[in-house]
């Protein structure tokens, strides 16, 4: 089997398991769809390890090929086409594993649920369409990818149908990422206007010709080109990865089913913006403007939607939090130009943050799916491998030396302090104060949940214990390169030049360069150094005060929240963004469309084209019927009339 066959099998064997188990569901039943869908998942997973072990090991060169070109005019081809390098090998692999687990895992959290097999083609068919979002080696093909993931999260955040709470949620995941697409669109038209092509090779190649570029937008404002794109571009990945104010949606998708929130909206869906930034590294580049812009969004997000997390008490809703205020790390490594930390924390992430939502979701089937921690405690006594496991996914999350998280995060606080450019002072603030606040919620919720006293009702107590094997085995196997992925991968993917066939960077803002230093002895001794980092310390004060809060005098949440309550009050509103937008931005457009309905609709449509047009049929019928009067004097007479106007004008012309 060649490599180019391998590659068309890798997103073809999702859509096909997606279709058997979508449309002949009653054929294959319950068992069938699940095995069905699994092995499909499995075989691309399989697939894609053996691809990246030829791209990392065995020098696999580029691959950039059309597979089938549907239409070409004006030397424009629309094409399905992949680019295979280091960037798309990592993120192939990290889709399929994360999606294997969520599929081995959704068999145990969905066993009794009416739409088992509607669900497993569900995440088939969002692994596909993942799988041809990163594979692309146009802007069309991406586009079809970026809006193929919008539409099934859409389905999948909607699943339970008949629940209104998720319903009112996938159509707003909806039509956020709507706003956010648009601004994508715009950048796509833009790239094809000054570059004429869609194909990622040819596009960068045009981009230093296009640099120097204005363009006139805003009544006469002057906007370099590669600025307005790069802006353009990013609007679309503020509304796919969450970004500020584009965030809204991600919280309110907890609504959907827990093995949903660890694969779209914590290891691959929300990571699209992160990816497509960093594979258009050359485009970004060429504007430092955009980046800058990046950047502010970035470290907005990372550090004030980490302090909504802290007075969360669904425990989803405070693992969704935590995945904004890290995608806001990832944002602002795209930021400084550190396009490949932005990438190896997207990897790191996807590991500890899918197995900290399954570990969730595990806490959720045992009891019986209640959500809100004030109603859980102690459960490590009944659910130890779920406690250990989500106990792993914090440390890593927080950043402890020798974890995976450790290494990622670190990176990009070490890389903002070396850019230069406008916007740093404000993100190193953000970077090193969200550290505090991660290790803050990230322990709170362990020890409302799984430590100090039980809080739990008799009943959930009798009932609650260890989820069943195909819960807790994906549980473990994500534990393990929650701790172990990012030792053994930081040197070659950052600093080895793994990823030096993907991602390019201009040598004077090449940050990661300069970090190289740090690794001269190894990832074991920059570990070690890693106790001694104002990072580590200001992490341990965040557990500090978790631990002496929740463990030992929990009595004092209550007290500091009555002392600030209006701070708490404007977290628990989430900054009155929902507000915001459902009460000026929502209620103005919807005046404006009742004005369009009245005055349009109503008015000129209806009241004067439709109606008006029967009621000036019905006058001019009036009027006619009383010429058919019935008689034949009067049609005698009419005849004689016209015969005298007929004579008359030929006289007359003559």
């Amino acid at each position: 089997m060649n490599i180019e066959t391998i590659l068309l099998l890798i997103p073809l064997l999702p859509l096909l398991g997606c279709l058997v188990a979508g449309l002949f569901r009653h054929q294959v039943g319950r068992a069938g769809a699940h095995w069905v869908t699994i092995l499909a998942v499995a075989g691309s997973f399989v697939l894609s390890s053996y691809v990246a072990w030829e791209v990392f090991f065995n020098d696999l060169p580029v691959l950039n090929y059309s597979v089938y070109a549907w239409a070409i005019t004006d030397g424009i081809r629309f094409e399905i086409g992949f680019l295979v390098d280091s960037l798309t090998a990592l993120m192939m692999v990290v889709v399929t594993f994360v999606s294997l687990m969520v599929h081995i895992y959704t068999i145990g959290y969905m066993h009794e649920d009416d739409g088992y097999q509607r669900f497993f083609a569900y995440i088939n068919l969002f692994t596909f369409a993942m799988l041809m979002l990163v594979m692309a080696n146009n802007f069309l093909q991406l586009f079809f990818g970026w809006e193929a993931v919008g539409v099934v999260s859409y389905l999948l955040i909607g699943f339970w149908f008949k629940k209104d709470s998720a319903v009112k949620a996938n159509l707003k995941a909806f039509l956020v990422n709507r706003i956010g697409d648009f601004g994508f669109l715009l950048g796509i038209g833009a790239i094809l206007l000054y570059m004429g092509s869609l194909d990622y090779a040819e596009v960068f190649a045009a981009t230093p010709a296009v640099e120097g570029q204005t363009i006139s937008i805003l009544g006469g404002m002057e906007w370099q080109v590669m600025t307005f794109i790069c802006i353009c571009l990013f609007i679309g990945a503020m509304g796919k990865s969450a970004q500020v104010p584009l965030h809204v949606w991600l919280p309110d998708s907890m609504e959907g089913p827990t093995p949903i929130s660890a694969l779209i909206h914590a290891a691959t869906m929300v990571t699209a913006g992160i990816f497509m930034v960093a594979r258009l590294s050359p485009m970004f580049e060429a504007s430092v403007t955009a980046l800058s812009f990046i950047l502010i969004i970035g470290a907005i997000t990372a550090l004030f939607m980490g302090l909504v997390g802290i007075v969360q008490n669904d425990i989803k809703r405070v693992i969704a939090y935590s995945t904004l205020s890290q995608l806001g790390y990832m944002t602002v490594a795209l930021g400084v130009s550190a396009y490949s930390v932005a990438i190896f924390h997207l990897m790191t992430h996807a590991f500890f943050k899918a197995l900290l939502f399954l570990a969730a979701g595990s806490v959720i089937i045992a009891l019986h799916h209640k959500q809100d921690m004030r109603q859980m405690g102690g459960l490590s006594k009944y659910m130890p491998i779920t406690a250990a496991t989500a106990w792993i996914g914090s440390l890593a999350l927080i950043g402890f030396p020798f974890f995976s998280g450790f290494y990622s995060k670190d990176l990009i606080i070490e890389a903002v302090k070396l850019a230069d450019r406008p916007g740093v002072a404000f993100a190193t603030f953000a970077v090193y104060a969200g550290v505090l606040i991660t290790a803050l919620y990230s322990f709170r919720m362990l020890y409302l949940a799984f430590h100090g006293p039980t809080r739990m009702d008799e009943e959930t107590r009798s009932h609650a214990h260890e989820s069943p094997w195909v819960v807790t085995i994906p549980l473990i196997l994500l534990a393990i390169p929650s701790v172990l992925i990012g030792y053994f991968t930081v040197v070659p993917l950052l600093f080895g030049g793994a990823m030096a066939d993907s991602i390019i960077v201009r040598e004077a803002h090449d940050v990661v360069a300069q970090l190289a230093y740090k690794f001269e002895n190894g990832p074991f001794a920059f570990g070690l150094h890693g106790f001694v980092t104002p990072v580590f310390w200001l992490a341990m004060t965040g557990v500090a005060i978790a631990t002496y809060i929740y463990l030992f005098n929990p009595g004092l949440a209550e007290t500091i929240k009555q002392r600030l309550l209006l701070v708490w009050k404007i977290l628990d509103k989430k900054y009155g963004f929902d507000e915001l937008y459902q009460n000026v931005l929502t209620a103005a457009g919807l005046k404006v469309a009742s004005g369009l309905s009245r005055g349009g609709d109503r008015f000129l449509i209806d009241g004067l084209i439709v109606n008006g047009s029967a009621r000036v049929v019905g006058k001019l019928a009036g009027v006619m019927r009383h010429l058919q009067s019935g008689f034949l004097f009067h049609y005698a007479f009419a005849m004689i009339i016209g015969l005298v106007a007929i004579v008359a004008s030929f006289v007359l012309l003559r």
